[in-house]
């Protein structure tokens, strides 16, 4: 199985990478495929409403001149996508907000392509406002029938300065516990993916 963690910091090797670490080691551990990619501080355009993705129907949005089209066709093969940000005025990154428009409405487009998958949302905070980037996350997942899992808290770090998220003991055993959560979880849902219920309208 494969589990992608997307880190939407511009700051490389900060507190939302190393708590995103975290969450994938316990998957490795339990021979899943992990991967950690990067869209904080790339290039990616916001969507634009055009809905072409509705008549194109291919898993891609039309702009394909960022890195959202490396990024998506991953979150489309995985079994697990893990998003994780900073907290910037109490919400995510422009840059991952730009990835949670474009992928949820691309994936509705393309006969809800997420739904069945696992998500989870990891943020790094300072000291307040980190629920409501753990909300804006979830919401793109919960309308796309993905399955989100519970740790033992919601998952957040708490750290300013790169690295001060290590001092955070119950954020980190927490983030170890969510990957376990979803090695589980993935294992017993696996053998009924296809089962999964068809939306009619």
């Amino acid at each position: 199985m494969y589990a992608v963690a997307v880190n939407g910091s511009p700051r490389k090797g900060g507190n939302t990478e190393i708590l995103l670490r975290h969450v994938l080691e316990p998957l490795a551990e339990a021979g899943w495929e992990t991967e950690l990619i990067q869209v904080g501080g790339q290039k990616i355009r916001g969507c634009q409403a055009c809905y072409q993705c509705f008549e194109r129907k291919d898993g891609a949005c039309a702009f394909r001149d960022d890195v959202f089209a490396e990024i998506m066709p991953k979150l489309l093969r995985a079994d697990a996508m893990i998003l994780g940000s900073p907290t910037y005025f109490t919400d995510v990154s422009a840059e991952m907000k730009a990835l949670l428009d474009r992928a949820g409405l691309v994936a509705i487009a393309n006969d809800r392509a997420f739904k069945g998958k696992i998500g989870a949302a990891v943020v790094a905070v300072r000291r307040g406002g980190g629920t409501h980037v753990y909300d804006t996350i979830n919401h793109m997942f919960l309308m796309n029938q993905v399955i989100v899992p519970g740790s033992s808290y919601w998952n957040l770090g708490y750290g300013r300065n790169k690295g001060e998220v290590l001092s955070d003991a119950e954020g980190l055993a927490n983030m170890r516990n969510l990957g376990q959560v979803i090695a589980w979880l993935g294992a017993a849902i696996a053998p009924h993916r296809e089962q999964f219920p068809v939306l009619k309208l």
